[in-house]
């Protein structure tokens, strides 16, 4: 019977309090072992607790052990220069207590290493307090994160959406020296383009219609802290340039405002697209990507720790049968199998899903999931056939353009510019003509010759 020891967030999507649970394993069996109806033999908690505990344990142990030593060193020096000790019994009692000294200071040496593990073992449980699994995949992006929280480096995270990196780059921050500071997440994708930088940079009063008042941006709420930019790659060009001038030169102005600020801030980055790709199209500045690219970080889809599904369904069906108020003996077995076969596209998030849903609707206290929710992965050639869709839109798409472009002599704005005959805005089709890598100088040198 093996144990291991694995870190859950009380909820996934948000920083929740800490959940250590000790789980038992028996590798002759089919899955983990389920005590307390699928609960954890431990109370949420508890287990870093106990380490703690142990820690100020250990501590009381050495301040009596200090004690005693201390009083045999004064009982021993007061009492070397008298006869008393001359004779044979009395040397013989010197021995044994000269040697019990040894065996305490042993003993307190032993205790203090002690000590430091288990305090490194409750700062290594704090800053992957939300992180589920113990996989090989995941404990090497770990082991990379520990690394490079102690420093003040750029950190870009890649990977799959739902997989984790933002519960990634919050553990960063926690085991970095900017853990008394702010912790401010931005999700570049959810903003319109026109506000973004004035929700990055903040904004005068006056400096846009709406603008009653001056506004902070989210970098000078992280000041001292850590700014997490969450989907990196979904920022427009001009803000580009502006985060940029942000991590050169660590100061940046406010929208509409003339005045420098000075941005002490550590930047976290997150996408899961390809950011060298979207270099290679124009989409995404590479003097910027070379300046996020400083410690990359990349984080393993679901199907790359398929040993993690049953300790994520365990805490899952756990965490949800509480609140429906259920209780659940085991999970049948053709239930963990498919778990586990399964490609999971939408990684941890689309099994969280899963499993929230299955307990809402199943009626017995063995736990089971309808697998028609799980969708069949594409034929090869269904997959081909969804791969090559975005090309051909791509090409049809500056097709388009160029013939636009053609009939607009080049020009790109003004009432006969391409942007007003294809009913787009300039900076648009600007972002566009560059991403598709089209020349637009060229057809104003086809109708000079």
């Amino acid at each position: 019977m093996a144990t291991q020891t694995a870190v859950f967030p009380q909820d996934h999507q948000r920083g929740g309090g800490l959940d250590v649970v000790h789980r038992s394993f028996n590798p002759h069996s089919e899955g983990p072992q389920h005590h307390n109806g699928l609960g954890t033999n431990d109370a949420p908690g508890e287990s870093v607790h106990n380490c703690a505990h142990d820690s100020e344990r250990i501590k009381g142990i050495r301040v009596a052990m200090k004690i005693v030593l201390d009083f045999i060193r004064r009982a021993k020096l007061g009492d070397l220069a008298v006869s008393f000790w001359e004779d044979a019994e009395h040397l013989d009692k010197k021995a044994v207590l000269e040697s019990a000294v040894e065996e305490l200071e042993l003993l307190k040496e032993r205790l203090d290493k002690e000590n430091l593990a288990l305090r490194d073992e409750v700062d290594r449980v704090s800053m992957f307090q939300e992180i589920v699994g113990s996989s090989p995949a995941l404990q090497a992006v770990l082991s990379r994160a520990i690394k490079v929280a102690a420093t003040d480096s750029t950190v870009l995270i890649t990977g799959e959406t739902g997989t984790g990196k933002e519960l990634v780059a919050r553990a960063i921050h926690r085991r970095s020296d900017r853990v008394s500071r702010p912790f401010v997440g931005v999700n570049c994708a959810a903003m319109p383009r026109d506000l973004i930088a004035s929700e990055l940079f903040g904004h005068e009063k006056g400096a846009f219609t709406g603008a009653t008042g001056q506004r902070l941006g989210r970098f000078e709420l992280a000041n001292g802290g850590t700014i997490f930019l969450d989907e990196v790659g979904e920022l427009p060009v001009e803000t580009q340039i502006a985060l940029l001038r942000v991590l050169q030169e660590h100061e940046f102005e406010r929208v509409g405002g003339s005045g420098r600020i000075r941005a002490d801030v550590r930047v976290i980055a997150a996408t899961n697209r390809d950011l060298q790709a979207a270099v290679s199209m124009g989409s995404f500045r590479s003097d910027l990507f070379y300046r996020l690219h400083v410690f990359p970080v990349e984080i393993p889809s679901l199907r790359e720790r398929r040993e993690d599904i049953p300790l994520l369904v365990e805490y899952f069906i756990d965490r949800y049968a509480r609140k429906a108020g259920k209780h659940f003996k085991k999970v049948e077995k053709r239930t963990l199998q498919v778990l586990q076969s399964y490609p999971w596209p939408g990684n941890i998030r689309e099994l969280q899903n899963v499993i929230e849903r299955s307990v809402i609707l199943c009626e017995s206290d063995i736990f089971s999931i309808d697998e028609s929710w799980l969708p069949l992965p594409l034929p090869a050639t269904e997959s081909k056939r969804h791969s090559e869709l975005p090309r051909r839109l791509a090409s049809q798409e500056k097709n388009i353009i160029e013939e636009a472009l053609k009939a607009s002599r080049g020009r790109v704005f003004g009432p006969a510019g391409a942007a007003a005959k294809l009913g787009i805005p300039r900076s648009t089709l600007e972002s566009k003509i560059k991403s598709l890598k089209i020349d637009k100088n060229r057809f104003r040198t086809l109708l000079e010759i």
